[in-house]
C-alpha cells in the first residue's frame, strides 16, 4: 500500500527545470504538494494535464504547488510540450531517476500517470496510479491542504 512509502526520497531528488537548470526539491519541504509523474508519450496524462492546471488555479492562493515530474530526459522538448498545453504549473525533468523515484514514493509498477499529495509535514496523503479525476484532484488538494 502506498502509505508505507515516505516523501523524504522526493525531497532528497535533484531534478532539472524546463531551463536545463538543476532544481533541489528539498525547496517545497513544509510546502502542500501535488506531484504528477508524466510523460509526454502517455496519453493518459495529456488528458489529466488540464486538470492539473485548474488545480493549480484553483488551489494556488492557498499555498499548494502543483509539480509535474516529466520523465523526460530533453528540456527544449518538454518546453515545446509544456507551451502546447499551456501548462502553468512547476515542471521538472527527471532524466534517469524517474521510475527510482516513482518507486520510493510508492508506485511499485513504475507506470503512468503517478500523482501523490504530500501535506506540510511530509506525509504522502493521497497517491493514484492512473489519471486523477476532477473530484480526486480536489480531494487531495484538500487534503494536502489540511
Amino acid at each position: 500500500m502506498a502509505h508505507a512509502a515516505s516523501s523524504d526520497a522526493l525531497f532528497a531528488a535533484k531534478l532539472v527545470s524546463s531551463e536545463d537548470t538543476p532544481v533541489a526539491l528539498e525547496a517545497w519541504r513544509g510546502k502542500p504538494l501535488i506531484v504528477n509523474f508524466w510523460a509526454r508519450w502517455c496519453g493518459p496524462c495529456r488528458v489529466e494535464i488540464p486538470e492539473l492546471i485548474k488545480t493549480q488555479e484553483k488551489y494556488g492562493k492557498r499555498g499548494l504547488t502543483v509539480i509535474g515530474i516529466g520523465l523526460e530526459d530533453k528540456a527544449e522538448s518538454v518546453r515545446d510540450f509544456m507551451k502546447a498545453y499551456e501548462m502553468s504549473y512547476t515542471v521538472l525533468l527527471a532524466k534517469a531517476g524517474g521510475v527510482e523515484l516513482m518507486r520510493a514514493l510508492g508506485n511499485s509498477r513504475a507506470g503512468l500517470p503517478f500523482t501523490v499529495a504530500i501535506g506540510p509535514r511530509g506525509d504522502i496523503v493521497a497517491s493514484k496510479l492512473g489519471a486523477m479525476t476532477r473530484a480526486e484532484l480536489d480531494a487531495a488538494a484538500e487534503a494536502a491542504l489540511k
